[in-house]
């Protein structure tokens, strides 16, 4: 399973000022489990190491990437070799693309963009990121300084593994039936992270005779992981616990389901 990373945080030498930003959680623990595919684009196109350091500048929606001292625009240079670098990265069939954040190129999300008079404001995205998302919409992706976050690390994993699964039905062809068993699986996944959007998903399923195959299954793809990206919570968790310990209720004597719910009410009070 692979996933795109930006190189420095692997530990490579590939900053503008020729030094690294080695995260050891994505490098040490993370690497064991998935096959990274490294990415610097500044690097890659071609400005050297070390280089003179790059800033956005003007329109947060279309900013152009201009060198920090020397005021050169590279916007059109850096286009072109995020267009190429794009076309086979989709060749690689990513599952997940872990971004430097703050970088120009590479930021996902409040990275600065100046205006003309030098005033910054953290509101723009790196351009090869903001091309990235835009190119692989349903691709889970995530900063590194986020991944500190163990509510949002585990949202990740769970979105690049869902989509290693999602990803291995499609490459076999999956129709309508293995959809179902897939639902299915996955039921009790989605109601922990969006009961509403499991509604939505089951009704797709329930109706998908009516559907054409492939858009049966292009709208499945976007709503599964559009309701991962919604983050499960204790409550929803009570949830999710409490329907399935109605598979039991034939199953266990008046004294053990009492034991169980209990337990189940303790989680929700987070005192377990």
């Amino acid at each position: 399973m692979r996933i795109g990373v930006s190189t420095c945080l692997l530990g490579d030498n590939v900053r503008y000022d020729g030094g690294h930003k080695l995260d050891h959680f994505i490098r040490d623990v993370l690497g064991l489990l998935v096959e990274f595919v490294p990415v610097c684009p500044e690097f890659e196109a071609g400005f050297g190491i070390p280089r003179e350091a790059l800033r956005l500048v003007g329109d947060p929606a279309s900013p152009r990437m201009i060198t920090q001292k020397s005021g050169v625009d590279v916007t059109d240079r850096m286009k072109a070799w995020i267009d190429g670098r794009l076309r086979e990265l989709g060749k690689l069939d990513l599952c997940g693309f872990i971004f430097k954040s703050n970088s120009p190129s590479s930021g996902m999300e409040r990275v600065k963009v100046y205006d003309g008079r030098g005033n910054a404001r953290k509101v723009g995205s790196g351009l090869f990121a903001a091309a990235f998302m835009e190119r692989f919409p349903v691709v889970p992706v995530e900063e590194e300084g986020r991944l500190h976050d163990i509510h949002l690390r585990e949202n990740f994993i769970v979105r690049v593994f869902a989509l290693r699964r999602w990803k291995d039905l499609r490459s076999v062809g999956g129709g309508r039936r293995e959809l179902m068993s897939f639902h299915a699986r996955h039921k009790y996944l989605l109601m922990a992270h969006s009961p509403s959007m499991l509604k939505k998903m089951g009704i797709l399923v329930a109706h998908a005779k009516e559907t054409p195959k492939g858009e049966l299954m292009d709208r499945y793809e976007s709503l599964f992981m559009e309701a991962l990206r919604l983050r499960a919570t204790v409550r929803k968790n009570v949830n999710v616990l409490t329907h399935m310990a109605g598979y039991f209720k034939k199953l266990l004597d008046p004294g053990d389901k009492g034991e169980l719910l209990e337990v189940i009410d303790q989680y929700g009070r987070e005192l377990i």
